[in-house]
């Protein structure tokens, strides 16, 4: 059997070193000076996480001190982006805190790069400043591991470990070394879950020996939800998914591209494309996220998924592929030189790919494509845990005494974990774990995590659980695409098809109970997997329950193909009973506490 390493009497856990366990992970010392602090990961804090290999802009800064934006100015762009569906008080009080975030980013050594005539920070887009960033990462690491008393590397957390002594109070976590088979105990007062959102849940659309190709971290498998489903935890919005424009088979971002060298995109014959499908596009979600009048006059954004929506149709009509415009861009020696800087600061395998296939953006427009689907709330969609508000802010429905903690007693989110906070990205993801930490340390000052009991037979039971695959010899692949709307299936779904899914899904979580492995490396991707599924059957249950098209360009609802406001302009809320598994649906409303541009 394993050995047993059992770390006690910790204060806070923080399950995930990406941006949003750090981001905790140094409030929390901040708060809780004398407080014992520990973090969890699954690989090597240096480089783990969305980040780990580079990041050629902070994606989320206002810049108030600069006169350029405020917090009110990125709750109406998320909302708008996302269609009306998010969670205000949370967004707000994100972007209200995300530019000290960064300041302090600065300050630790991350390059940022700066107008040379005005001193600010250049920026790409209203929101995107521009950095080097090949040590993005790296740098942000050293903060929290100056701050934590102890950094457990090479440890995949599979549970969340609850309270004997109270009901839905979180007690700690447990979780194995993928080195070693060591078991480990982490008994804790509060736990912050800064886990990764989920790639490979849909079927990539590189396969074969392009399989690991992918757009978001292919090693996210989901464990920030499968963590909080599996305990209780309600969740919200895991039905609104995000595909991406990106440049074809080797997944690099195009934000760079169009924000600062200005390129833009055409059809096979030359053409602009997009405002040809804007009419029918007004038919189905309404004038009020559709006005290109209204975008043109006020720089309000078309949503990102209406701009999906345009490429996908344009393509099924036969004027495929769409070509992004770099010739002109790559002209001028600066900005082809900001154009594979762009893919060697953060996304080297498209440099690679564009040389190995002769494609010199100079001299020929390369391919985009859409991505198959990503279930993730930190980037630009709002899927994640249902999660208390600030005090001052939040509606009183939104708020149950302490900052981005779940509805599991001492259990909070950051970054992908958090429900209802598109665009927040790297820095949002950190400031997220900032104003967790600052909650979770007045949650234990408070006396709210008094008394905590954890039995020897729960510990027992979970050990039995984590290392059950190792008695087995069989591994089984999950695959949602063809039911829940995935690219193979032009991301069209409907009720027989998500029924049929979930089915598939419920055989599938039978067959778990005998999924084996072989070595220590196979235990770790039968846990992935198993975090997969949870999150799987999560995104397939909030689809089926919300019955409207929301999103066309990321997920359409054939048998609801029209956007419904008078129903659905509210967040869906569900909870999976971790004892009999089965999910409860519930709608939430959607309030707007920030009112439009005046």
């Amino acid at each position: 059997m394993p050995k047993t390493i059992v770390e006690d009497n910790i204060d806070i856990l923080v399950a995930g070193a990406g941006l949003g366990g750090t981001g905790a992970a140094f409030e929390a010392r901040y708060w809780g000076r004398d407080k014992k602090i520990v973090i969890a990961e699954k690989a090597n804090i240096d480089r783990s996480g969305a980040v780990a290999q580079g990041l050629y802009a902070i994606n989320c800064y206002m810049g108030t001190r600069f006169g350029e934006n405020n917090p009110e100015d990125h709750v109406r762009y998320a909302r708008i982006d996302l269609m009306g569906m998010v969670r205000e008080d949370l967004l707000f009080d994100m972007a209200r805190h995300v530019d000290s975030t960064v300041h302090q980013f600065e300050e630790w050594g991350l390059p940022i790069m700066r107008d040379p005539k005005s001193g600010t920070y250049m920026r790409e887009g209203r929101w995107q400043i521009m950095i080097h960033g090949e040590s993005y990462k790296p740098i942000v690491a050293e903060a929290a591991k100056k701050s934590a008393d102890k950094v457990f590397n090479r440890i995949c957390v599979t549970h969340l470990l609850m309270d004997d002594a109270k009901e839905n109070r979180v007690a700690g976590a447990v979780g194995f070394n993928v080195r070693t088979g060591d078991y480990h105990v982490f008994k804790s007062k509060a736990v912050i879950v800064a886990a990764g959102g989920a790639s490979n849940i849909f079927r990539p659309n590189s396969v074969g020996e392009g399989a690991g190709r992918v757009w978001y971290a292919p090693w996210s498998s989901g464990s920030a939800y499968g963590l909080m489903i599996e305990a209780g935890a309600k969740m919200t919005q895991m039905e609104n998914r995000i595909v991406l424009a990106r440049f074809k088979d080797g997944y690099g971002p195009v934000g760079a591209y169009f924000l600062h060298l200005k390129t833009y995109t055409q059809n096979c014959n030359g053409e602009e494309y997009e405002s040809k499908w804007f009419p029918d596009l007004q038919k189905m979600v309404g004038k009020e996220y559709l006005d290109p009048e209204l975008s043109h006059a006020t720089h309000r954004p078309i949503p990102t998924c209406l701009r999906n929506h345009a490429l996908i149709s344009e393509v099924n009509a036969g004027r495929g592929p769409i070509h992004m415009v770099t010739m002109e861009a790559f002209q001028d020696p600066h900005l082809e030189e900001i154009g594979w800087h762009n893919f060697l600061g953060m996304t080297v395998g498209q440099a690679v790919l564009w040389a190995a296939t002769d494609v010199n953006p100079k001299y020929e427009n390369p391919e985009l494509t859409t991505s198959e689907p990503y279930v993730m709330g930190s980037h630009a969609t709002g899927s994640g845990a249902w999660c208390s508000g600030p005090e001052d802010v939040s509606p009183d429905e939104y708020f149950w005494g302490y900052n981005r903690m779940t509805t599991i007693e001492g259990l909070f989110g950051a970054g992908d974990a958090v429900g209802g906070t598109p665009h927040a990205f790297s820095s949002g993801s950190f400031t997220e774990g900032r104003l967790a930490a600052k909650a979770a340390c007045k949650y234990i000052d408070d006396g709210k995590a008094e008394g905590i009991r954890i039995s020897e037979e729960q510990i027992e039971r979970r050990k039995n659980q984590i290392f059950k695959p190792m008695e087995h010899y069989k591994v089984y692949r999950n695959e949602m695409d063809e039911y829940a709307g995935g690219s193979t299936v032009n991301y069209m779904t409907n009720d027989k098809l998500l029924s049929i899914g979930l089915k598939k899904l419920k055989l599938l979580e039978e067959d778990l109970e005998k999924v084996a492995a072989e070595n220590i490396h196979e235990l770790l991707r039968a846990w992935e997997l198993k975090h997969r599924h949870l999150a799987s059957e999560s995104v397939v249950q909030h689809t089926l329950f919300r019955k409207e098209t929301r999103w066309p360009g990321y997920y359409y609802r054939g048998d609801a193909l029209k956007l419904d406001d008078e129903n659905w302009h509210v967040l869906t809320v569900s909870r999976r009973d971790p004892k009999t598994g089965e999910y409860t649906m519930e709608k939430a409303p959607c309030y707007h506490i920030v009112g439009e541009d005046e």
